[in-house]
């Protein structure tokens, strides 16, 4: 390493290291102030506070410099200090004091202000220059639930603009007018409200004033603790800084030093907490007496429970009883689940929502590369040259991540979007394949045809670690190219081009969601993928890999811990003696040795009579699952429904027993994020009176049926965990730290970035050929139900909702919408705003119309965040072939302008 003088004295520096992060590096965090810096901001030089004298001899004539945009030169001497730069700094605020209010004492970051920090720092007593009026008026935008601004306390410092452009790319901040009247602007002069701001933060925590803030005053500290947890939302798995004030949630903050979200997180994480004391929390347990939920104490609900579990195992058998868990609990509440169902229960009867959104992902990885799971790290979005982005729609369903991939295509990196519908990175992407919904099979057969008939494999690649090229190469060379076009709907030049450019990339990343894997070929689809990854080479390096957004924060995790009924924790296939021999010796009980039922087998079982009872962890099924009449008949037939929740959905309306559990900030464990990352979620606050988490209750309810099970801590039950799931051997609670480890954590502690980097988890990577079929759900009804609806999710709300509508979310998006092209609108004298009647096979809804070309004519899209829609009345009961994944993404429907009244959007 090269060396540079702080003061004389030597030290080795960084290449590209700036003066300002050199001199923090060697001094501290406090050696030069700044007021324009950020720590997940570009240099920028805009206040010109962190000003230094840089000499290229010791004691030489000296150059004043901005130190966070200039690099450090080799043998130059750096001084920090001199009475040169303390005039220079003291001047500069001093400036900055005369345009801003000095209501210090009554602002809310007073004490975490960076500007009252600096002006104490230089040493400023009192202001020479007289004070003017300030430019701005002094009037706060109180119009957005939550972000909140007052102009006249900014400093002109870019970091707002700046956070809102390089972080999150919403370009809804920016600059206008110069010299002294120059000030911020909110997409040309609007509210908060009226702008176009997702309502990240980014700019309330990078602001060092209080210009810009939000309705919790995150920056106060006015708070008694701070807490990291893990975000409980989408598969990203950011991590959380949460302030409380004697036990009570202030604010949360995005740590800077996260290896997942550097300083970032969406409106959810940061904003979308107040549903955890919602007065609609449940508090006591509860029974139906006389078709009537009573409250009842816990000790009366867990004797009801053991006594009906055991009544039925005795008259119909353990395999008359199931348990669907949950993929927002953390990872060990989830083992526990499946343990109490195979072990305390008997049966392979458990499964948990990865069923109904990314088992094709498990299964079809699985068989292609033997590992279920990303083979990649977020991160190497920063080595990519190519993204391939398929059935996903990452800003809003997975904002951080997808705010990084926007960023990198912004700055031009070549990028392939193949979604249905034009989603907002479509506008940013090289290529955006715009195929018919269903067609992903079709349209990854088109680009294997390309790439082989070019001669673009990885010919080494391709011979050395994978198995089957041949075969697959000879069925994809008797493709009829023109046919597929049809199909797809998507021209064959254009398809040729981005197949050529992924196969050509150095590097090439992949991202899928769950327009791949909700679909009748779903897991086709994603073994479709692997083949296109491994024909490219594109496993085992940096920015490349095959990486599923997971949907819920713990799907992955979930699966993990053998929360599916043909693998138990680990991943051992129950069907195989050693396997079999391996639980029975760790559990001390008798496991069954055969598959137990999916969910959707396990609504068939109920309806039928043969599934007597069901225990469901914080799923809503019956707003979320499809054709919500057949889930409400098959929970509707148990003798005992048992319903672990927050809050009364509309599944635990249903229930027998309701247990009210506590939310992710009132208990401990881990969560495992969408890149393998296992990372700690710590108790914020006590559990709500009333409540338990969801471990504290299974483990309470194994010992009254008789099994001795250890006191539930996410220690204690890592350190079990650690003895049956092979890759988490290394798991310590008290060795994660703030960002985890990525599995398989080997003895020695240390985490994998990256997965198969030399050989495939079986050896070698297997290529697999499967034709297009038709969606049967096409076949049979478009005749009669010519349009196409697609389901979707929307960046302010989660699943059914159940959080988000009880926070500041739902007054930024009120209710579900259809989107419908202008095409098929006119066609159907609809309007803006006008209440469409959408029917299908199965049933119907009213939902308003929002008029787009979002969707092609043909194509509708919607969601079902809120149970006044109930969507999922008209989904059917298609599933993926393989996975038994339900088909959200096709449903043949009908339309017409309904008799409900127009709304205004």
């Amino acid at each position: 390493m090269k060396i540079a003088y702080i003061n004389n004295q030597p030290h080795h520096y960084k290449n590209g290291e700036t003066i300002l992060n050199f001199v923090k590096r060697i001094e501290g965090q406090k050696a030069i102030p700044t007021l324009c810096d950020a720590p997940n901001l570009d240099p920028f030089g805009s206040c010109r506070v962190c000003s230094v004298d840089v000499a290229i001899e010791k004691n030489g004539k000296t150059k004043t410099v901005a130190s966070c945009h200039t690099p450090v030169m080799e043998n130059s001497y750096i001084y920090h200090e001199t009475e040169n730069i303390q005039k220079l700094r003291k001047n500069i605020i001093e400036l900055v004091l005369t345009d801003h209010p000095l209501d210090c004492l009554t602002c809310e970051v007073n004490g975490n202000c960076e500007l009252q920090d600096v002006a104490a720092r230089v040493g400023i007593t009192g202001v020479r220059y007289p004070a003017g009026a300030n430019h701005l008026e002094r009037v706060k935008d109180t119009s957005h639930p939550y972000m909140r601004s007052e102009l006249s306390k900014c400093i002109n410092c870019y970091r707002c603009v700046r956070a809102c452009d390089e972080v999150q790319g919403q370009f809804v901040l920016t600059m206008a007018g110069r010299g002294f009247d120059a000030h911020i602007t909110k997409s040309m002069n609007k509210s908060f409200m009226e702008s176009d701001c997702v309502s990240c933060g980014a700019c309330a925590q990078a602001c060092p004033t209080n210009a810009i803030s939000d309705v919790f005053q995150s920056k106060s500290i006015q708070t008694t603790k701070k807490t990291r947890t893990v975000c409980t939302y989408c598969g990203v798995g950011c991590n959380l800084e949460v302030s409380t004030i004697n036990g009570k949630i202030k604010s949360i903050q995005a740590p800077y030093d996260a290896e997942v979200n550097a300083g970032h997180t969406c409106l959810k994480g940061r904003y979308a907490f107040k549903f955890y004391d919602h007065p609609d929390r449940l508090k006591t347990p509860m029974i139906r007496k006389k078709g009537k939920l009573e409250p009842v104490t816990w000790d009366e609900v867990y004797d009801f429970m053991a006594n009906k579990f055991n009544a039925i195992k005795k008259e119909f058998g353990p395999d008359a009883i199931a348990g669907i868990s949950s993929a927002r609990t953390p990872n060990e509440e989830n083992y526990l689940m499946q343990k109490f169902i195979r072990a305390v229960i008997g049966t392979n009867n458990i499964d948990c929502c990865a069923r109904v959104c990314h088992s094709p992902t498990a299964l079809g990885m699985q068989k292609s590369f033997g590992t279920g799971a990303a083979t990649n790290s977020v991160n190497d979005l920063e080595f990519t040259d190519c993204i391939f982005i398929i059935g996903a729609n990452p800003t809003d369903a997975h904002p951080v991540t997808g705010a990084r991939i926007k960023q990198k295509m912004m700055k031009g990196v070549t990028s392939i979007i193949v979604d249905p519908r034009k989603i907002e990175l479509a506008k940013y992407a090289t290529y955006h394949l715009q195929l018919r919904p269903g067609t992903n099979v079709a349209l990854l057969n088109m680009m294997l045809f390309f790439i082989i008939s070019e001669g673009l494999e990885d010919k080494d690649f391709i011979a050395a670690r994978c198995e089957g090229y041949e075969e697959i190469k000879a069925e994809i060379l008797k493709l009829d190219i023109n046919e597929l076009e049809k199909i797809t709907g998507v021209d064959k030049g254009l398809v040729r081009e981005a197949a050529m450019a992924y196969a050509n990339a150095h590097a090439a990343m992949e991202f899928h969601g769950l327009g791949v894997t909700e679909h009748t070929q779903g897991t086709y689809t994603v073994q479709l993928i692997g083949d296109l990854a491994m024909i490219t080479g594109n496993i085992g390096k940096k920015g490349s890999g095959v990486n599923p957004l997971r949907g819920q924060n713990n799907v992955q995790g979930a699966a993990d811990m053998g929360c599916q009924p043909h693998q138990g924790a680990g991943y051992y296939d129950v069907t195989l003696t050693e396997n079999s021999h391996r639980y029975n010796s760790f559990y001390g009980a008798k496991i069954p040795n055969y598959v137990g039922l999916k969910i959707p087998e396990m609504f068939d079982a109920a309806i039928e009579g043969k599934l007597k009872a069901l225990w469901i962890i914080g799923e809503d099924v019956v707003q979320t699952d499809p054709n919500t009449q057949k889930v409400i008949k098959a929970l509707s037939n148990l003798e005992m429904l048992v319903i672990s929740e927050l809050f009364m959905t509309e599944t635990a309306k249903l229930a027998t027993v309701l247990l009210p559990a506590s939310s992710f900030l009132e208990k401990e464990g881990t969560f495992t994020n969408g890149e393998r990352r296992i990372q700690r979620v710590q108790r914020v606050v006590e559990p709500i009176e009333g409540t338990k988490p969801d471990g504290q209750i299974i483990v309470e309810m194994m010992r009254k049926m008789g099994y001795d099970q250890c006191d539930y801590t996410a220690d204690n039950m890592l350190q079990e965990i650690s003895q049956i799931v092979p890759f988490f051997e290394g798991v310590k609670w008290s060795a994660l730290g703030n960002s985890g480890k990525q599995w398989p954590v080997l003895m020695d502690g240390k985490g994998t970035k990256m997965l198969h980097l030399k050989q495939f988890k079986h050896g070698k990577g297997q290529f697999f050929f499967y034709p297009f079929e038709e969606s049967n759900e096409l076949q049979t009804h478009s005749k009669d139900y010519p349009y196409i609806i697609t389901t979707n999710r929307e960046l302010e709300h989660y699943n059914c909702g159940a959080m988000t509508r009880r926070t500041g979310n739902v007054e930024i998006l009120t209710e579900d919408v259809l989107l419908i092209n202008p095409a098929d609108a006119k066609s159907n004298s609809i309007n803006d705003g006008d209440m469409v009647c959408v029917e299908s096979p199965r049933g119907k809804v009213d939902i308003k119309a929002k008029i787009t070309d979002e969707v092609k004519s043909g194509i509708l899209s919607s969601t079902f965040h809120f149970p006044e829609i109930m969507l999922n009345n008209i989904t059917s009961d298609e599933h993926d072939s393989e996975a038994m994944c339900p088909e959200y993404k096709i449903v043949s429907c009908r339309i017409r302008k309904s008799k409900g009244k127009k709304v205004l959007i």
